[in-house]
């Protein structure tokens, strides 16, 4: 079962995961990452779409024959299960193997496009906004 902030968050992840799903149909590797980066920095705080980017992530990094990405991405699925229900997430990582994952980042990408959609929920579990 999902919580609230999961609820809450899930339209605006789901959007990101379609468009990397979208660049991935016209090979653009580099832009689906980049929507996957998205989709983590909006749902890492949540367990079920901290995890679920994480696998998307390490799928793309299978597809890729990018190898330091997957060994990063399996360390990072394992940890997103252990991890992101007691709160160990630094804010704004973009959760690629290029970036430590215990660095906290100011994400400094076009997110803020997302700003309209995630203050249309009514929710103090959004701790996404405090990240601009």
């Amino acid at each position: 079962m999902l919580n609230r902030f999961s609820k809450n968050i899930s339209y605006a992840v789901l959007k990101e995961l379609s468009l990397a799903r979208k660049a991935r149909r016209n090979n653009d590797v580099l832009q689906e990452f980049s929507h996957l980066e998205n989709a983590h920095v909006l749902g890492q705080n949540s367990t079920y779409w901290h995890t679920k980017v994480h696998c998307h992530m390490l799928y793309w990094a299978r597809r890729n024959g990018d190898h330091q990405e997957l060994r990063g991405q399996l360390l990072r699925v394992f940890g997103a299960l252990t991890k992101t229900a007691v709160g160990l997430v630094p804010d704004g990582n973009t959760g690629g193997s290029n970036v430590s994952h215990s660095s906290h980042c100011r994400y400094q990408r076009c997110i803020s496009k997302k700003l309209p959609v995630l203050s249309r929920y009514k929710t103090k579990a959004i701790k996404v906004i405090s990240l601009f």
